[in-house]
């Protein structure tokens, strides 16, 4: 098999010039240097207080938002916004750089502006760096480590630099190695063993810093709340803990056995335990779990853009009109992804069980959200039927299917995302980063009208709707002109 369309290559190729140099330079307004950037006769959302403010002002100066509601300044950049809806910036807490030229233009003209990068990636340091340097337009990138894994790893290493620890000596050198590499957090994966992963927590706090991911097999989500991971990813372990069958399931991952890089085994080994939890589901576990998580404030981010093409692998489209943003070898690298994983050994008389599992990680979602579990939104880029940026409106989407309030979407968007990350974002107020997105309609009424924007400010500079269709333009053309055979970097969870 052609390892040039494999899940973990980078692009390195193609590059758009004419995008490069479009999301380098100023945006249509650009600010004067006092008298900054006024967007009038706007309707202001802010979920971080749940206020709604019609008819306002909010003044931007430089990257900053400095004023909401007050006067005009003479010497402003007056954007009227009449009609139109502000909202702040969107996140997306779990994402893998693919492609130069691709992420981050498609961020950009999402309202997409705080990315999370959940695997260490090469690409994803150079964008921030560019981007922190003005060079390059794009969103605020928080880095994590490369995969730590347990011996073996279901990653093979020919397609992966993950990093395997079987020991707590080797978690804590792990840990050590990792942040000389300049992670901002350490990512955790699903086959680390128990004593291994108790140490990882312990050298990522004797360092000051978060460690974030999977939940290992080895390892109850109660445990790993206690010990201070500070976001679990996607929905496969939150289960175990809530089924009257918990000590049978336990004593089945235990004896679960897998050899160096078999991933689709280890698919094969967790749904029908997932599927027995779903159905040996009892409420007062729920409710002792949830008021743990609660408490501890470990965030969840339940990823459902990536679990329903998981779980509707068989009717997933691979023909969605946004598949134009993406190079043939990204699209092959998800079709090949499709059958080797998702649907290997996969009958088709079990597709109506993988569709009743994904209604449960809905209902699940809106339980752990109702108990007061922070949600965030985060969408698995790379896997089957996700898009950088765009994926992001589908989350929330699907969070507000699953039971949530579009307001409580918007929160888990931004304001959780700002306050998970300590970052003065995720807002619509003074002293806080001007990260926005405009609206052409009210998402409180229709959470799909996230979808309906007609203009971005992203860290102060202020992109109109004729710079963000030129964004969309030229990611379009780059993604036509790259070789087919081109590699591409994708998602590192869970397809390989």
């Amino acid at each position: 098999m052609d390892r040039n369309i494999t899940r973990r290559s980078v692009i390195v190729t193609g590059a758009s010039t004419a995008l490069a140099g479009l999301l380098a330079r100023p945006a249509v307004a650009t600010p004067r240097p006092h008298g900054g950037t006024a967007f009038t006769n706007v309707t202001v959302i802010d979920p971080a207080t749940a206020r709604v403010v019609e008819n306002t002002t909010v003044l931007v100066r430089g990257d900053t938002i400095v004023d909401v509601g007050g006067r005009v300044p003479a010497d402003a950049t007056i954007v009227d916004l009449r009609g139109r809806y502000l909202i702040p910036g969107l996140a997306d807490m779990h994402a893998h750089a693919q492609a130069e030229g691709i992420d981050t233009g498609l961020y950009v003209a999402n309202g997409v502006t705080t990315v999370r990068e959940m695997a260490g990636s090469p690409l994803a340091h150079d964008w921030r760096t560019r981007i922190r340097a003005g060079t390059l337009l794009g969103p605020r990138f928080t880095i994590g480590s490369r995969i730590i894994d347990g011996l073996p790893s279901i990653w093979d290493p020919k397609w992966l630099d993950v990093v395997q620890i079987g020991d707590p000596t080797a978690a804590r050198a792990a840990v050590r190695e990792e942040l000389g590499r300049g992670a901002d957090f350490i990512k955790v994966y699903s086959r680390v063993p128990r004593e291994a992963y108790r140490a990882l927590a312990a050298e990522a706090h004797r360092q000051g810093v978060s460690f974030a991911g999977h939940c290992p097999d080895a390892v109850a989500l109660e445990e790993a709340a206690d010990l201070g991971q500070s976001s679990v990813e996607h929905m496969f372990w939150t289960p175990f803990e809530t089924s009257s069958k918990e000590a049978e399931i336990r004593a089945e991952i235990r004896r679960i056995r897998l050899e160096l890089g078999d991933y689709a085994g280890w698919f094969k080994a967790i749904h029908p335990l997932e599927w027995t939890a779903a159905h040996s589901y009892k409420r007062s576990k729920a409710k002792y779990l949830y008021a743990k998580l609660s408490r501890r404030r470990t965030r969840q981010v339940p990823t459902l853009a990536m679990h329903r093409g998981l779980d509707f692998a068989r009717t997933v489209s691979l023909d969605d009109p946004r598949n134009r943003y993406l190079p043939e070898s990204a699209l092959a690298g998800q079709r090949l992804a499709l059958q080797e994983f998702y649907l290997k050994d996969r009958l088709p008389s079990e597709d109506a069980e993988w569709a009743a599992m994904f209604d449960f990680r809905l209902r699940t979602v809106k339980d752990l959200h109702e108990a007061g579990v922070p949600l965030m939104t985060g969408t698995d880029t790379g896997t089957c039927a996700v898009w950088p940026g765009f994926s992001v409106h589908d989350e929330l989407a699907l969070f507000v299917e699953a039971g949530m309030s579009p307001m409580a979407a918007l929160h888990a968007s931004t304001a959780e995302p700002a306050a998970f990350l300590g970052t003065n974002t995720g807002r619509i107020a003074p002293d806080h980063k001007a990260d926005l997105a405009i609206l052409d309609a009210n998402p409180l009424h229709d959470i799909r009208s996230t979808q309906r924007l007609s203009g971005v400010v992203v860290n102060g500079r202020y992109v109109d709707e004729a710079a963000r269709q030129q964004i969309l333009k030229e990611v379009e053309q780059t993604a036509a002109a790259m070789p087919a055979g081109a590699a591409v970097m994708t998602c590192p969870c869970h397809t390989g």
